[in-house]
């Protein structure tokens, strides 16, 4: 005898207590929510997970130009860093590096309105990184916009309490307040997390220029390591030792200071303006008149209006004022 199929009905009408017809409409039943099941995860699920595979391979896709971008952005190829982010972002715009790379992009050729509004976004997408929040902060304090500088500065440190960067844009929101003593004490909690942070150093340095407190200037500074290579000290590191050398009298060693600040930044005219002070009062004339003709070539109307063309030797009186070769320092 043929086992019956317990998917098919066989002979009279179901009735209560029938075990065999019980089994084929539970069958029946378990097959249709099959059917069912599998047309809903095909109209509904499917979509979805296809959209999500979508989506997945998108954001991908944007991270990967991103992560180029900024490699080119640290290589200081910036064309390049701003093309890969704006491939970024036209594949996902939800991408937070991307619109960070693009920020600094419009932020270096000067577009600081539109490198704002990438920044607020990269921070939105970025759940506020305290990082990308720091950033912004400096953007809105460059701008003058002291209040949301301030504002970010709180909410990064809300989160974040171990970055130099950060604590070193509190310090510079309140020396814009004009509350120089916490403003030191935060750049201090910038150089206990990071001793070499180099910004913090020289916002310490600053504010001790500020109350002629030279000596306390060259110990901050002296603490500048530039890791054996001179051209990566900044110029104002060397423009800040000069000021503190000729104010402690010590002339000779400040002309050298502003001469490695001549050379760290060829185009600018204070170092040599400095140079001619000292050569002044020196009793220099003429070394003093040819740091002054040096700065005239990089800033005319820096000397025009500051009064120091009046100090250039004519010709006639170069001449008459011949160097002394034992006592004149060239650079």
């Amino acid at each position: 005898m043929a086992i019956p199929n317990p998917l098919t009905k066989h002979g009279p009408p179901d009735r209560p207590g029938n075990s065999h017809n019980s089994i084929a409409t539970s069958g029946k039943l378990s097959a249709g929510v099959i059917l069912v099941l599998v047309l809903h995860f095909v109209a509904f699920g499917g979509c979805r997970s296809i959209g999500g595979l979508g989506e997945s391979r998108q954001s991908l896709a944007a991270r990967k130009l991103s992560r180029q971008g900024l490699q080119a952005m640290h290589q200081g190829q910036w064309t390049d860093a701003e093309r890969l982010f704006g491939q970024a972002l036209a594949v996902s715009d939800d991408d937070d590096r991307a619109h960070r790379g693009m920020a600094e992009a419009y932020w270096k050729r000067g577009e600081r309105l539109s490198a704002i509004n990438h920044m607020e976004k990269a921070v939105e997408l970025s759940a506020s990184d305290p990082r990308l929040v720091g950033r912004l902060g400096e953007m809105y304090l460059e701008l003058g916009q002291l209040s949301e500088a301030e504002k970010q500065s709180e909410i990064a440190l809300a989160s974040e309490r171990d970055s130099a960067e950060i604590w070193t844009l509190r310090g510079n929101c309140l020396r814009q307040k004009g509350n120089d003593e916490e403003a030191l004490a935060a750049y201090h909690r910038a150089l206990a997390i990071q001793p070499d942070y180099v910004d913090a150093k020289l916002q310490v340095a600053e504010l001790y220029l500020a109350s002629n407190q030279y000596d306390r200037i060259l110990a901050t500074l002296d603490q500048f390591d530039p890791a054996g290579d001179e051209s990566a000290t900044p110029t104002r590191v060397h423009m800040l030792r000069g000021i503190a050398m000729r104010n402690l009298d010590h002339l000779d060693l400040a002309i050298k200071h502003f001469a490695k600040a001549a050379e760290s930044d060829p185009r600018r005219a204070e170092p040599h303006l400095q140079i001619a002070a000292i050569e002044l009062q020196k009793g220099r004339p003429r070394s003093a008149s040819e740091s002054i003709a040096r700065a005239m070539e990089r800033d005319r109307e820096l000397v025009e209006t500051s009064g120091w063309n009046a100090y250039l030797l004519s010709p006639e009186q170069m001449v008459a004022k011949e160097p002394d070769p034992a006592t004149e320092l060239r650079y």
